[in-house]
């Protein structure tokens, strides 16, 4: 099943290049000079980097699920913990970074554990803000595994409150989002909460 996703390195020559031109531009107005020896790659290189950081526009986060959907008899809960995501806030294009932990409650259908970490990579390759981040992996294997229930929790740092405006060194977000048995059962929502909180060493 895996031919049906592959994933791509984005290197439209057209799109760097517009790209290529506007940062250079960016540095002018910065009261940088774009022609000095140290910058004379730099909006190439911005261009390439914003391209890769962003790559999650040019993916399906349902395909990726899809292509390694499996029927599985297995009812209990499937978590993957502590998976590294790094993201951009949409507000000041500053990074965000921390990690998510997903679980869901199989109906039939299981997918492969590597697509979970990647709907997760594909969403927060995008613009995003934390809370539709959460969301929208959540809602994306509810409809791909349509299983008895979701559940994400996302704990992250956002370098737009410790490098600029509250300048809140320590400070960390979490959000989480259910469906199905993680909102209807307390137990199966604190049987998430205390795996995602326990240290394996």
């Amino acid at each position: 099943m895996d031919e049906l996703y592959r994933k791509e390195e984005i290197c439209d020559p057209e799109t760097i290049g517009k790209l290529r031109e506007h940062y250079a531009a960016i540095l002018g107005l910065l009261g940088e000079d774009p022609q000095r020896e140290g910058l004379l790659k730099t909006p190439e290189r911005v261009a390439k980097a914003m391209l890769f950081l962003t790559k999650g526009y040019a993916e399906d986060p349902l395909q990726i699920i899809r292509s390694a959907m499996f029927r599985e008899e297995y009812k209990q809960m499937v978590l993957v913990k502590d998976i590294e995501l790094y993201s951009l806030c949409e507000h000041h294009m500053l990074p965000f970074y921390g990690k998510a932990h997903v679980a869901y409650i199989p109906n039939g259908r299981i997918t492969g554990l590597s697509k979970i970490a990647r709907v997760v990579e594909c969403f927060a390759r995008r613009l995003q803000v934390q809370e539709r981040l959460t969301v929208q992996i959540r809602d994306c294997i509810q409809e791909a595994l349509d299983p008895m229930g979701v559940a994400v929790v996302i704990e992250a740092s956002h370098m737009c409150m410790r490098m600029r405006g509250v300048e809140k060194q320590e400070s960390a977000t979490t959000t989480s989002a259910f469906t199905g048995v993680f909102l209807t059962s307390q137990r199966t929502r604190e049987e998430f909460m205390t795996l995602i909180s326990h240290q394996y060493r």
